[in-house]
């Protein structure tokens, strides 16, 4: 998704998208895992950090680039549990293969701000 739809998604006074089913919803495999390993990202176009994430044993270790410098810091990050799409093709973001979407929303300047659980759950598991 390029930055101007990026933008566009984002804005707070947009009307709702399009109604969708149920199962399309359901399509998007959305899960919870707690980060691992935290690099930076030097070779990124905007500041970003390469993320490891534990997703339990049924979909492992998976990497992410996340465009979150704004807001956390890699002691921040580390043991931190997040969301992500697991089931989006792997997208080469540079030199590295991100294989995963890290998911939340952006503050009023338009940084990312992470999604995670209120209280811990088991890593894998899935939103609904």
């Amino acid at each position: 998704m390029n930055d101007v739809m990026t933008h566009k998604l984002s804005d707070p006074a947009a009307p709702a998208a399009d109604r969708i089913d149920f199962d399309q919803f359901l399509a998007v495999d959305i899960r919870a895992g707690t980060i691992v390993a935290v690099e930076p990202f030097p070779e990124a176009r905007k500041p970003s950090w390469k993320l490891r994430i534990d997703f339990g044993s049924g979909i492992g270790i998976k990497k992410s680039s996340a465009q979150i410098v704004d807001h956390y810091s890699a002691e921040d990050l580390m043991g931190r549990q997040v969301a992500a799409v697991v089931n989006f093709p792997p997208r080469q973001i540079g030199p590295f293969m991100s294989e995963v979407l890290t998911v939340g929303f952006p503050d009023e300047s338009g940084a990312v701000v992470l999604i995670r659980p209120d209280l811990p759950v088991p890593n894998g598991t899935r939103l609904f």
